[in-house]
C-alpha cells in the first residue's frame, strides 16, 4: 500500500472514530482500539484491504489519536537511541551510533505541532511563539527538546534522546569498553568515600549514563537530592531520594524555577549528597559552595573538551553569577572538586572514558591536576573500531583523607 493511500484511509477512519466517540475523551484505549477495528472492517467491505494493511492502518490510526503518531514505533524500537525531527517531512534517527534518515513523516505541520504540545503538556511545560524553546521529558524518562518559530526557521524542531528502560551500570559499561574493571573499582571506592566527582565531555558522550552508574556505589541509607533541567537520572536502590526539576517561565514570564533556586532549596532539605545533572551557567557557584560546605560525595557534569577545559569553563560560569577574582574562583574549584572524569565519543561512535584526574589543590595561581588514568589508543587500520585501554599513569591519589575517614583502604 502506498503511503498517500494509507494516510487517506487513516484520515477517514480517524474522522469516523471521533464522530463515534463524540469527542468523549473518557474513552479508554481499549474502547478506541475496538472502534478503529470496527470501522476498518466496515471500510474493507467496500475497498479490499489485506490483513497486513488492516494491521498497519489500525496501528497508525491509534498512534495518531492516542500516542505520538509516526514517532511511536520509533520510540518503541530499542535499537534507536535518538530521534531528530526537522519539520514534518524530515525525521532522522540514531541507530547503532549512526544517524540515518527515516522514511516516516508527519501528515502535515499541524499534526507535528499537536504531538509537540502533547509532549510538552505532559511535563507541565509551555511552548508557543512567545516562548519558542522548551525542554521536557516523556513518561519513560527520555529527554525532549523543542524549538518552534520564530527561533526555528525550517518548521517545528523536535529532538528526543531516548534512555533504556534499564539504566547502564558500571558492569555493562566495562563490557562495552567504556572503562576498565580497575578504573571502575577505583570510582566505586571514591563514591563510597564521598569524593566530589565531576563528569565532563561533549554532547552524547555518556555523561548522564556514567553519573547514573556511579550512584550504584552510594550507600542505600543515605539521603540523595537530584537536580536537573529535565529529569533523566534513574537512581535505583535508594529509598530516601528527592528528585527536583527546573521550570520555564509561563506566558507572562513568571513562575520560573532555576537550577540555582533548586540548589539553594536543597541545602535546607538535609541532603547527604547533591547530584546536579548538568551545570551550564551561574548555578556553578552554588554547586561549588554546596560541595565546600559539608555536602561531600556530590556529583555533577558539564560540557567540555578536556579536564583542563572543564575547569576553565567552570571559572567562566562562576563569573556569570558574580564578579569574583580569578584566584578566589580557582581556589574554590580546587577545594570543592576532588575528581574530574573526561569522556568522549570516538570516531567509531563508541563512548569511552579518556581520563580520570584528581584535583590536587591550588598552587602558584593554577589548579593542580593529577592524572590517575589516561586512555592509551592502539594503532589500527582506517575504519576499524577504536582499540586501547584506560591505563594507570603511575601517579597515586594524593588526597586520601576522605578514604581514611570512610574507613576504606588507600588506593594504590
Amino acid at each position: 500500500m502506498k503511503t498517500a493511500e494509507k494516510w487517506e484511509i487513516v484520515h477517514i477512519i480517524t474522522d469516523k472514530v471521533r464522530n463515534s466517540i463524540n469527542h468523549d475523551r473518557s474513552c479508554t484505549d481499549k474502547e478506541v482500539t475496538k472502534l478503529i477495528e470496527d470501522h476498518i472492517f466496515e471500510y474493507s467491505k467496500e475497498s479490499y484491504l489485506s490483513i497486513s494493511d488492516k494491521l498497519e492502518i489500525a496501528e497508525t490510526t491509534f498512534n495518531s489519536m492516542r500516542r505520538l503518531d509516526v514517532l511511536q514505533p520509533l520510540l518503541e524500537n530499542p535499537q534507536i537511541t535518538e530521534i531528530m525531527v526537522n519539520g514534518p517531512e524530515k525525521i532522522f534517527i540514531e541507530k547503532g551510533g549512526f544517524v540515518i534518515k527515516e522514511d516516516a513523516r508527519f501528515e502535515n505541520r499541524e499534526k507535528l505541532e499537536d504531538v509537540i504540545q502533547m509532549i510538552v503538556a505532559g511535563s507541565n511545560r509551555t511552548v508557543n511563539e512567545s516562548v519558542p524553546i522548551a525542554d521536557a521529558r516523556l513518561r519513560d524518562g527520555s529527554r525532549v527538546n523543542v524549538v518552534l518559530e520564530p527561533a526555528a526557521l525550517n518548521g517545528p524542531i523536535l529532538t528526543i534522546r531516548k534512555f533504556s528502560k534499564k539504566p547502564l551500570g558500571l558492569d555493562r559499561m566495562i563490557a562495552m569498553g567504556t572503562l576498565s574493571q580497575e578504573a571502575a573499582e577505583l570510582l566505586k571506592i571514591l563514591v563510597m568515600a564521598k569524593y566530589n566527582i565531576f563528569v565532563c565531555g561533549g554532547t552524547g558522550c555518556g555523561k548522564t549514563t556514567l553519573l547514573n552508574a556511579l550512584t550504584e556505589a552510594i550507600p542505600h541509607d543515605e539521603r540523595i537530592i537530584t537536580i536537573e533541567d529535565s529529569a533523566e537520572l534513574k537512581i535505583t536502590g535508594i529509598d530516601n531520594i528527592v528528585r527536583m526539576e527546573t521550570r520555564n517561565p509561563n506566558s507572562e514570564g513568571k513562575g520560573i524555577i532555576t537550577i540555582r533556586d533548586l540548589i539553594k532549596t536543597s541545602l535546607r532539605m538535609r541532603p547527604e549528597r547533591i547530584i546536579v545533572g548538568e551545570v551550564r551557567g551561574p548555578e556553578a557557584i552554588d554547586m561549588l559552595q554546596a560541595m565546600n560546605t559539608g555536602h561531600d560525595g556530590s556529583l555533577s557534569s558539564g560540557h567540555a573538551n578536556s579536564v583542563r577545559d572543564m575547569l576553565a569553563r567552570l571559572e567562566t560560569m562562576v563569573l556569570m553569577a558574580a564578579p569574583i577574582p580569578a584566584e578566589a574562583i580557582r581556589r574554590q574549584i580546587a577545594s570543592a572538586i576532588d575528581i574530574v572524569i573526561f569522556m568522549s565519543r570516538m570516531r567509531d561512535k563508541s563512548r569511552k572514558i579518556l581520563e580520570i584526574s584528581e584535583i590536587e589543590g591550588y598552587r602558584n595561581g593554577e589548579i593542580v591536576i593529577n592524572p590517575l588514568y589516561v586512555f592509551a589508543e592502539e594503532e589500527c587500520e582506517k575504519g576499524e573500531a577504536v582499540k586501547g585501554d584506560l591505563r594507570k599513569t603511575g601517579s597515586a591519589l594524593s588526597n586520601t583523607l576522605k578514604l581514611k575517614m570512610a574507613g576504606l583502604k588507600e588506593v594504590k
